[in-house]
This record gives C-alpha cells, structure tokens and sequence, in this order.
C-alpha cells in the first residue's frame, strides 16, 4: 500500500484546512471518529466505503460526502482499492466570521452522500483545484480567495441538494443489510442486544455477521452497541435532570459500575463531571 502522507495545507487555528491524497491497496481509518468542525470529501477517482450515523454509503467518483460536527463517520477501501480524494475541515468561524446564528448555507442540512452530474463535477473540481493551488501558494489574500471558492462551492451542494435525493445507501446488497443492522441498534440499544440474537434476526452467521461489521463500520459489534448507548447517555445528561443510575439503565447498562468505565473509556469523563461540563 502506498503510505506516503500527503501536505496538509492549514488556515488559522483549526480554522481550516484542505488536503489531496492517493492511494493503492486496502486502507480505512484507524477508528471511527467524531469532530467538532464541518468535513467534505469528495472523490476524484475510485471508490469508497463510508459508515456514518448508521448508513453504509458506497462512495464514487464524482460524489461528495458532507459530514456535520459531532456525526460518527469513518471510511474504507472497496473492492476497487486505488482512490483519489480531497478532504476540506472548516468552522463556521472561518467562512462567516463572528455571526452567532448558523448561516442557511449550513442550517438544517442532514450528513449524507450528494451525487453530482458529470457537469457538475466539473465546476466543483474547478473549485477545489483552485482553494489547493491559493493554500499552496499563499499569495496575498489567498484566504479571501479560499473563502469565495468555499462560498460557491458550498451553493453548489446547497443547489444539488434541492434538486436531487442523494442515495441513502450502497448498492453493494450487505451494505443495505450492516445499514439496517446499525438502524436495528440505534432503535433497540435499550434492549438486551448480542450478535447471536441479531445475527438470528438477519439471517446471518454470527462469525460472517462479525467479520463484515467491523469490515464495513470500522467497529466491533459489541463496541458499536457501547457506542449507541453512551451517545444516547451523553444526550440525556445534557437534557434531563435525571439520576445517572436511571440513566445507565434507560440506554441498556445493567450495571452502574459498568457503565460508568465505558462512559469514561469513551468520553475522558465520569458522567457527573460530564454533565457539570456540558
């Protein structure tokens, strides 16, 4: 596999940055993740998979995924093992300045996978060969430059959006089959859940069942109910006033002891130092 890490080109602290990368042979993300800035990843050439929010997406050339702060995304190869893409991370802050609402070019957008047609496609590779080059050669006012790309860039997806439903899955038949598996989780994460009951559910062997979700969500099965279920936790210590033990229990833990070293493994905090920051 071809490793060498390609310049990241940054803006500010942790205001912006734009990255172009290749690469041959099997590879995906370490570990799933989450972050607090908005991402898009557009693929020049290939194919890839991602799992975000509970959706397995079968990522082509010309699409771009559009990733909202705090929505758990992660990212490996196909069956097609070379790809080319461009990975853009921006604030709010970066592109608006000091304006508190959320801009309408950012409100009320769902994470997701948007489809361009072949002409499109070409506007919005024009657009990021042009935000590469001005972070490359940092003229002056190349940030004002990177800001007008990313403005019309951002109309585009806006513009595409409403034109079209972008595909809510892979076409890949067990890319539909992990995304309704992950959905199963997302509904019943209060319940008793383990691979035997869902793989029964699914008609799927446990071992196949097991090899495939950590293939395609990045995560062990186990590990990804736990993530469901201390997500869910995190929610409710914000919004309700309710006993941590209640809590535990409300999203599947039966045990307080339990929960609380996952929800610390997760989240660096104890619940009640987690709710006393939120």
């Amino acid at each position: 596999m071809n490793t060498d890490t390609p310049p990241k080109y940054e803006i500010g602290d942790n205001e912006y940055a734009v990255q172009r990368m290749k690469r041959s042979g099997y590879s995906k993300m370490a570990r799933p993740h989450v972050h607090d800035f908005y991402e898009l990843y557009y693929l020049l050439n290939g194919e890839r998979v991602y799992f975000m929010n509970g959706s397995v997406y079968l990522v082509q050339k010309g699409d771009l995924v559009f990733v909202n702060p705090g929505d758990l995304h992660s990212t490996a190869s196909s069956e097609v093992l070379e790809f080319e893409r461009m990975l853009i991370h921006f604030s709010p802050a970066f592109l608006f300045g000091t304006e508190t609402r959320t801009p309408d070019l950012l409100a009320s957008r769902p994470s997701g996978l948007i489809r361009f047609s072949i002409k499109e496609q070409t506007r919005i590779e024009r657009l990021l060969g042009q935000i590469l080059t001005e972070c490359e050669e940092r003229q002056l006012d190349f940030e004002t430059c990177v800001r007008a790309s990313m403005l019309e860039l951002l109309v585009c997806i806006r513009r595409a959006e409403k034109l079209q439903q972008a595909p809510k899955a892979g076409d890949h038949p067990m890319h539909h089959k992990i995304s309704e598996i992950a959905a199963h989780i997302h509904d019943h994460y209060h319940e008793p859940i383990t691979l035997e009951s869902v793989a029964k559910t699914f008609y799927i062997s446990p071992s196949y069942l097991s090899r495939v979700f950590v293939k395609l969500t990045g995560f062990h099965f186990r590990e990804y109910i736990q993530v469901v279920r201390i997500r869910e936790a995190e929610k409710r210590l914000k919004q309700s006033k309710d006993k941590v033990q209640t809590i535990a229990e409300q999203v599947g833990f039966d045990h307080i002891a339990h929960f609380n070293r996952i929800f610390k493994k997760m989240t660096g905090l104890s619940p009640l130092r987690y709710r006393k920051h939120s």
